[in-house]
């Protein structure tokens, strides 16, 4: 226990002064950076991705990667410090979700970048929630949503935006964090899936039976 108090505080104290990356396109998939040759990888690393190496390398175990149970136990050790967020915790199957969308090698776990990139994903999101909490209720309201799925880069018709309401909200039309991060990430993985799709990028796609079942069913 004092081992695992200890890693998620350095692991805290790293996440803290990492970059944070930003979205700057409507509908723009996050896509992991592609892997590096270890050397190379470390040879061009500044000290902070130095430092969230080891602490990564300290959470990931002999596999060195991160897979949805280890990404739930991190998640929830971590949102459990942060007092202005109402969440009942990230659950396996939210995580299974993340790790689907960012793993980009078909592992089935998160490697150091691509840990790393949703890591400072999931710290963009966090700043948006905060910030478009503005009576500070540790929810995010449904008269709030439209501004922050609009500031995290997900400008909603009326129309998904009540069904989004309905699946991710309760029954005031208040969304939790955790429900907030699994609804961006399910909305990133459709619009990521759409522009695989759209290969003449003309805005539409025609896809068959299998194809939408395999669209469908991933996200």
């Amino acid at each position: 226990m004092f081992l695992t108090k200890k890693l998620i505080g350095g692991f805290l104290d790293v996440v803290r002064v990492c970059a944070v990356h930003r979205m700057h396109r409507v509908y723009s998939a996050f896509q992991p950076a592609p892997k590096r040759p270890l050397a190379l990888a470390a040879a061009n690393e500044s000290e902070e991705e130095r430092q969230f190496r080891q602490v990564f390398t300290k959470l990931s175990g002999d596999d060195m990667e991160i897979s949805p149970s280890e990404l739930m136990k991190i998640l929830n050790k971590v949102i459990s410090k942060c007092a202005d967020l109402k969440t009942d915790g990230f659950t396996h199957e939210s995580c299974k979700g993340m790790v689907a969308v960012m793993d980009n090698d078909s592992t089935g776990k998160l490697g150091f970048h691509e840990f790393k990139y949703l890591w400072n994903n999931i710290k963009t999101w966090q700043a948006i929630y905060v910030k478009h909490d503005a009576d500070c209720s540790g929810f995010i309201c449904a008269d709030e949503l439209p501004a922050a799925f609009k500031a995290a880069g997900f400008p909603l018709s009326d129309q998904l935006f009540q069904l989004i309401v309905r699946r991710y909200s309760d029954e005031k039309g208040n969304m939790d964090f955790d429900n907030f991060i699994g609804c961006i990430v399910r909305l990133d993985a459709m619009c990521c899936a759409f522009k695989t799709l759209d290969s003449d990028n003309n805005g539409s796609i025609k896809v068959n039976i299998q194809e939408w079942l395999q669209l469908t069913m991933f996200s």
